[in-house]
C-alpha cells in the first residue's frame, strides 16, 4: 500500500521515531512524576526532555507545554477551558469538527454565544470577516491554520493581530501545518493545539497544547497529577493542571524524536518535497476531463489536495484507488463547516503526501485517476 493519507496520520515513521518507541518500551517503564525510585526518575527525565524539545520547537516554555491524546483533546481543553465562564466565541467556516463541535455544544447549552467567520480565497477578505464579528464580549477566536480538507492556509498572523488589538484569546489548530511550516507562539498565538502523529511524526494517541500562559484554561478533567496529592482540588500549576492521569509517555518520547528528525532533515526541505508532489499531482489532474481540483489561485495552501471525479462519489473513487494500492481519504473529513463552505455535496478525495512518498508513486496514482471511469464501469 502507498499511503497518501498523511493528513490523517503520517506513515511510515522515520527510523529515529521507531527506534525511540522501541527504546521507550524497553527502558522507560516507570510512571513519570509518580515515584522517587530509579525507574520513575529515569522515565520522568525522558518525558521532560521530550517536553523541552516540543517547547523549543514552538517557542514556548516547557511548563506551558502539555501533552494530550490528540489535537481534538487539546482543542476541547482549550475551548471549554477558556470559555468556561461564558462569553462570545468566533470560529472559522473551515474548522474541523474538533473545534466546531465543542463550540456548538457550548452554544447549544447557552453557555456561550457563537459566530462563524466565512473564509474566502483572499486573505484580506477572510481577516475582515473575522474583524466584523468581534464584539465587546468576544473572549476567544478559534482558527485552523490550514484546512484539513483543501490545505488552504488561513491568514493567522492577521487574525492574531486582531486578537491582540482587542484583548481576545487566539486558539489555533495547527494539525495540518506543525512540522511543515515554522509555527511559533510569537506569531501571536496564545494557545496552539496540534496533533503529534501527523507532521511531527509521533505515534498515534499524541497531541500538544502549548500556551503562552496569558489566558487561564480551566481543566475539564481532574485527577492525579503526581503533585499536591493531599489536596482534593486540582492544582493550578501547568502542565499539571491539564495532565491528569498517567500520560502517554511512549507517545511523548516519539513526538520528541519526530521533532528532532524534522530539525535534522530541515523543515523547508521537507515542505518543498511535499509541495513538489502536490504540484505534480495538480498539474496532471487539471488535464483530466471530469476531475475537479479544489484550489483557488488567490489562496495559499499547505501540501494537501482535494479533488472529485464526475459521475461517482468520493467513496467510490477512493475505493477504486485503494484496490490499486493507494490510500486516500474520501468523504467529509470530519469537517462539516468546510464542506458547506466549499459546496462539496458528495465530499472529496484527499491527497496528502509525506516526505516518504516519491514522484514515481505520485505519477502512478495519476495514471489510475485518469482511468477512474473505466475502472468504475469494469
Amino acid at each position: 500500500m502507498i499511503n497518501f493519507d498523511n493528513a490523517a496520520t503520517s506513515f511510515p515513521k522515520p527510523t529515529a521515531v521507531r527506534k525511540a518507541a522501541a527504546e521507550a518500551i524497553s527502558v522507560y517503564g516507570g510512571n513519570s512524576g509518580r515515584g522517587g525510585h530509579e525507574l520513575a526518575m529515569r522515565t520522568s527525565e525522558a518525558l521532560y526532555s521530550a517536553r523541552e524539545t516540543a517547547a523549543a520547537f514552538f517557542g514556548a516554555e516547557p511548563e506551558n507545554t502539555v501533552f494530550t491524546l490528540n489535537c481534538t483533546h487539546a482543542l476541547n481543553m482549550a475551548i471549554q477551558g477558556v470559555m468556561a465562564e461564558g462569553g462570545h466565541l468566533i470560529i472559522s467556516s473551515m474548522e474541523h469538527n474538533s473545534s466546531a463541535r465543542p463550540a456548538a455544544a457550548l452554544a447549544m447549552k447557552k453557555q456561550i454565544t457563537l459566530s462563524v467567520a466565512e473564509v474566502f480565497p483572499d486573505s484580506g477578505q477572510t481577516a475582515e470577516s473575522f474583524r466584523r464579528l468581534i464584539r465587546t464580549d468576544t473572549k476567544a477566536i478559534v482558527c485552523t491554520l490550514a484546512s484539513n480538507v483543501t490545505g488552504q492556509l488561513l491568514p493567522y498572523r492577521e487574525i492574531a493581530e486582531l486578537c491582540r488589538e482587542n484583548g481576545i484569546c487566539f486558539i489555533a489548530d495547527g494539525s495540518q501545518v506543525c512540522g511543515i511550516f515554522d509555527i511559533k507562539l510569537s506569531d501571536g498565538i496564545n494557545i496552539l493545539c496540534t496533533s503529534g502523529h501527523k507532521g511531527l511524526f509521533g505515534i498515534t494517541g499524541t497531541g500538544l497544547l502549548i500556551t503562552d500562559g496569558r489566558y487561564r484554561i480551566k481543566p475539564i478533567i481532574q485527577g492525579g497529577t503526581g503533585s499536591d496529592s493531599l489536596s482534593l482540588f486540582q492544582p493550578d500549576l501547568l502542565p499539571d493542571s491539564l495532565e491528569s492521569g498517567t500520560p502517554n509517555i511512549i507517545g511523548a518520547i516519539t513526538v520528541g524524536a519526530g521533532i528532532r528528525f524534522i530539525r535534522s532533515y530541515g523543515m523547508d526541505r521537507l515542505r518543498a518535497h511535499e509541495e513538489k508532489l502536490c504540484s505534480l499531482f495538480i498539474k496532471e489532474l487539471r488535464s483530466i476531463d471530469g476531475i475537479t481540483v479544489y484550489r483557488n489561485s488567490e489562496a495559499s495552501y499547505a501540501p494537501i489536495v482535494s479533488f472529485s471525479a464526475a459521475g461517482m462519489t468520493s467513496e467510490e473513487a477512493a475505493a477504486i484507488l485503494a484496490e490499486k494500492g493507494f490510500c486516500l481519504r474520501a468523504g467529509y473529513h470530519c469537517a462539516a463547516l468546510a464542506h458547506a463552505t466549499l459546496g462539496t455535496k458528495g465530499g472529496t478525495v484527499r491527497f496528502a503526501p509525506s516526505l516518504f512518498n516519491s514522484e514515481a508513486e505520485t505519477a502512478s496514482l495519476v495514471c489510475y485517476v485518469k482511468i477512474l471511469k473505466n475502472l468504475l464501469n469494469s
